[in-house]
């Protein structure tokens, strides 16, 4: 099996350092991907740091995948050599249960395959994107369109498709009023898409720090949740509250600021459990609802709206000695508003 360059966590109380790992030999449908880059998601901590159960270890994350096709297998039709591709938050599905059929993968019933942190259906750990290339079935393979650089369409396999799913699902859109709580590396990607599919778009932030960011991403108004005022000036004012916050806030003050039928979905994913008051949702036949990435084709989808509207995640790239502090900063919000490695710097000598 060929061996290829990786940056890996051998525990969940240790740094993230260079390493190998073998990649296995391409069948008739895998595509051979040369990563060019790679988003740094904050579930990349919590996984690598066994914040959502045992990890698998050597643990190589990354579920932002984007880079060109270097190989394919002799039965492959979807794509070329050449071609501009991405990969997600998984690698397999059963391909069988009603949800797979319906193109809603990531609620596969048998459980899909993660990217990284995973165990394929043949047993097998899988290593994410922080490497220098991956082999894919071609059904798990998204096309990156030309308009959008490899760069910055690296996050919206995860944070794009993420906010796109809840925003189409619930109709985002003219003459709805939508909220986005946070603007972090989810929440930026909420207010353009949100924008772009014709809402009037609200951003709840803990301080107006990030006001001026927000206004140019797309936001019409940017509240404060730190001051009481903003949840009296806004009680019963949005169709759709996406929160993107992996920190627990106080359910029933948000649950107020829904209008009639109005539903709060939580994409976020705080490691603590959540509470509210029964009487937040029955007082105005509200709706707590969550939500997870989208599938394959809902992917694709995201990917050629969000090249439509000319746009791809604003990020900082960096390079791979600089994700262990990459890491540190993403904790204290301290990026507008991805991470993404440049993977080329894998093959670079080490700078520390």
């Amino acid at each position: 099996m060929p061996t290829v360059p990786a940056l890996a966590t051998a525990g969940a109380d240790q740094d993230l350092k260079r390493s190998t790992i073998e990649r296995r030999e391409p069948g008739a449908h895998d595509v051979v991907i040369d990563i060019a880059f790679s988003g740094v998601c904050h579930s990349d901590i919590h996984q690598a740091r066994s914040e959502w159960g045992a990890g698998n270890f050597p643990m190589v994350p990354g579920h932002e995948i984007a880079g060109t096709v270097s190989a394919i297998g002799a039965e492959v039709s979807r794509y070329q050599v050449g071609d501009r591709v991405g990969v997600g938050c998984f690698v397999d599905s059963c391909r069988e249960c009603e949800n797979c059929v319906a193109g809603e993968e990531q609620y596969c019933l048998k459980g899909n395959v993660g990217t990284y942190n995973g165990r394929g259906y043949d047993g097998e750990i899988t290593y994410g994107g922080y490497s220098t290339q991956v082999v894919v079935n071609e059904n798990y393979v998204l096309g990156i369109p030309e308009a959008v650089a490899l760069d910055a369409a690296a996050p919206l396999l995860c944070a794009g498709i993420t906010l796109y799913s809840p925003l189409k699902h619930w109709q985002a859109g003219p003459g709805k009023r939508v909220a986005i709580i946070g603007l972090g590396g989810l929440g930026h990607m909420g207010v353009k898409i949100a924008h772009a599919m014709g809402a009037e778009v609200t951003v709840l932030s803990q301080t107006l720090s990030k006001a001026a960011d927000g206004k140019r991403l797309g936001a019409d108004h940017y509240y404060a949740t730190s001051d009481e005022q903003t949840f009296k000036d806004l009680r019963n004012q949005f169709d759709l509250i996406i929160n993107t916050v992996s920190a627990n806030l106080n359910m029933d003050a948000y649950l107020s600021l829904l209008r009639l039928n109005g539903t709060l979905v939580n994409v976020g994913l705080p490691t603590e459990p959540a509470s509210y008051q029964t009487f937040s949702l029955v007082g105005g036949r509200r709706s707590l609802a969550g939500s997870m990435i989208g599938g394959i084709r809902e992917t694709q989808e995201m990917l050629d709206f969000c090249a439509k509207h000319g746009f791809g995640a604003d990020i900082e790239v960096i390079g791979i000695d600089e994700v262990n502090e990459a890491y540190k900063r993403v904790l204290a919000s301290d990026v507008r508003f991805r991470f993404v490695i440049d993977i080329a710097t894998l093959h670079a000598p080490a700078t520390s």
